[in-house]
């Protein structure tokens, strides 16, 4: 164990950054999404709720191995020769695709959940749309998601794990080499689970921050 101290901290520098990575354009991509989805154009709407439903219903690994693999292939297609996509790369795109499908939904239940006077208010006081949405919309959506966005971001944290299986240097990518090499499983997997213990339980903490700074707006009113 002691000779994979440093690949350890390795690993656990690159899923910190997948899960960074992926949750901050997750995020972007989701309330896009969830911003189409509120169209009155039914073909904008049509294709965001077809996207939610695809990535909902495609389990994570798979997404992460069409990624890898798919984007292998498209690469070498448009250059002539074999280009094999950074596993990196592919972890944070896939995920980051999955984590929208997920965040899509949530923003969208939180969107119809501002009243729709609301909006007509803003309307009549001359507001364009874009401001409509970044001055009275999401200000008042983001305490109503913040619950369940942050039990996506501690799931995201988990399937950081997954991207091992593209050869990526990660928390269980270490594990899983220790174990193998040194045939003892247990301690290094035992390491892995105290390290994503400790990374969800830190998360849940500073949510909880988050979630508490949010709402006391909600309850004064």
């Amino acid at each position: 164990m002691h000779g994979f101290l440093e690949q350890f901290i390795l690993g656990l520098k690159n899923t910190l950054f997948v899960f960074f990575l992926s949750c901050a354009f997750g995020t972007i991509l989701g309330l896009l999404i969830a911003m189409l989805r509120s169209s009155r154009r039914k073909a904008v709407s049509a294709c965001a709720q077809a996207y939610t439903g695809i990535i909902r219903g495609v389990p994570e690994l798979l997404v992460i191995l069409l990624m890898y693999f798919g984007g292998t292939a498209l690469l070498s297609a448009v250059f002539g020769r074999y280009i094999e996509i950074n596993a990196f790369a592919a972890g944070v795109t896939a995920l980051t695709v999955v984590f929208s499908g997920y965040a899509a939904e949530i923003f969208r239940g939180a969107i119809n959940a501002v009243a729709p006077g609301q909006r007509e208010a803003a309307m009549a006081l001359g507001l364009s749309r874009w401001q409509i949405w970044l001055l009275i919309i999401i200000p008042q959506m983001i305490p109503i998601a913040l619950p369940a966005f942050c039990n996506l971001c501690i799931s995201l944290i988990k399937d950081t794990s997954l991207i091992s299986v593209v050869g990526l240097t990660d928390v269980m990518r270490v594990a899983y080499i220790g174990a193998g090499s040194l045939r003892a499983p247990l301690p290094f997997y035992l390491a892995a689970s105290a390290i994503y213990l400790t990374l969800t339980s830190l998360s849940l903490l500073s949510f909880r921050l988050i979630e508490r700074r949010y709402a006391l707006p909600l309850l004064k009113g």
